[in-house]
């Protein structure tokens, strides 16, 4: 999963013609240590989507636009647009996870 390290980066990946997902997460985040835990599985599953990683504490600026309250959270992009968020209450396991992006075919 690449790691989003600024603006520039953010806006380029959401600006795919592709569809990414972007997971918000934090170094402090219990939670997001458990999706890290089981995400790569999916990552192999859903291998449709470009993956990246984005440091809520280090972009505050970006989850604030991009309306993420909490973490860990999946965002999915295509050409600059957010089609999808799934929420940090309901993406503790990996059927939960799976579920959101089942429903996003």
């Amino acid at each position: 999963m690449q790691g989003i390290k600024n603006t520039e980066q953010f806006k380029e990946a959401i600006n795919s013609n592709d569809p990414v997902i972007v997971k918000f997460t934090a170094d402090w985040c219990p939670d997001c240590r458990r999706m890290d835990m089981f995400i790569d599985d999916i990552m192999d599953e859903y291998n449709g989507y470009k993956w990246f990683n984005l440091n809520r504490d280090e972009l505050p600026e970006i989850a604030d636009e991009q309306e993420v309250m909490g973490i860990p959270s999946l965002l999915i992009f295509q050409n600059g647009e957010k089609k999808a968020h799934l929420h940090s209450a309901n993406a503790k396991s990996p059927e939960q996870v799976t579920e959101f992006l089942e429903a996003q075919k």
